[in-house]
């Protein structure tokens, strides 16, 4: 039993209050955790996800506080059949990227005909030294059932990821939608340099029932041959508009001394036997939203 698998689970408060002229003053406070026991995702803080002040007006959003990564936010349902989640999205299994960040400062643009912009710099924790320890761009371009985004990190120091490109185009026709995105990743200790590529199409077969299928690559650029594919099946039914239920499906192939799971969102998942081995799974599930 995993909590999590699709979506993290989370309880908070949000909030705004209008301060005239079109501008308020936003909120955010959110808190993951374990749904199977009732432990919180990250021990000793409250609200590991999000806890960020900011404003709003017509001119866009000054956030200040923990955030979401701007490149998290295309990832979550935008650039995969799967909603990049659950262990049917290769994207979220063969990608690195970062998905909260401290200390942000982060500006989100209104939309300009379709075009969209979230631009954020990381300033370093107490202690840590001067400077910044990270910088973040995304943009997007949606235009009737055309959505093009792309999203960039730069991190600073640590043994964390230095570099991380994401980006994809998808197309709504009817009641299918294709999906075509790529990623790149390099730094971490031990360093890694991969790049990838994602596919997929999800098929409406009503407002309610979806399915997708998809396949993901990973390359290894370092020269070791560890590379990976996987190939992936789900379907997804809203009971209603609070509550969905989702199986997926997955088959992950580890080449070299690729140690790449079926991980799921917030979940340790299904890991490889050995350095190398194949990872074959399934997962089902529900969301209740309240």
């Amino acid at each position: 039993m995993d909590s999590g698998a699709y979506r993290g689970s989370r309880f908070g408060v949000r909030g705004s209050e209008a301060l005239g002229s079109g501008t308020r003053l936003l909120f955010d406070l959110e808190g993951g955790f374990n749904s199977a026991d009732g432990s919180m995702s990250t021990p000793g803080t409250l609200f590991n996800r999000q806890a960020w002040m900011g404003v709003g007006a017509p001119w866009g959003e000054v956030r200040v506080g923990r955030q979401y990564s701007p490149i998290y936010i295309p990832f979550k349902g935008q650039l995969d059949g799967f909603g990049a989640g659950t262990i049917a999205s290769g994207l979220n299994n063969l990608s690195k990227i970062t998905p909260y960040t401290n200390n942000g400062i982060t500006y989100l643009s209104p939309d300009m005909h379709g075009l969209t912009a979230t631009v954020m710099i990381a300033l370093r924790d107490s202690g840590s030294g001067n400077g910044l320890s990270g910088d973040f761009e995304t943009f997007a371009y949606r235009q009737g059932p055309l959505r093009i985004s792309y999203a960039h990190q730069q991190t600073h120091g640590g043994t964390a990821t230095l570099r991380s490109n994401l980006g994809g185009v998808s197309y709504r026709l009817g009641h299918v939608t294709a999906f075509l995105s790529f990623f790149n990743d390099d730094g971490g200790s031990p360093r890694y340099h991969n790049d990838g590529l994602s596919t997929s199409v999800r098929y409406a077969f009503s407002p309610r029932l979806r399915a997708s299928a998809g396949y993901a690559f990973a390359r290894d650029r370092s020269g070791g041959g560890n590379d990976t594919d996987q190939f992936s099946l789900a379907c997804e039914y809203d009971v209603s508009s609070k509550l969905l239920l989702y199986a997926s499906g997955a088959m992950l192939r580890n080449r070299g001394n690729a140690t790449f799971t079926l991980r799921g969102v917030n979940v340790t998942g299904l890991t490889p036997a050995y350095p190398g081995a194949p990872v074959r799974g399934v997962q089902i599930g529900m969301i209740d939203r309240f």
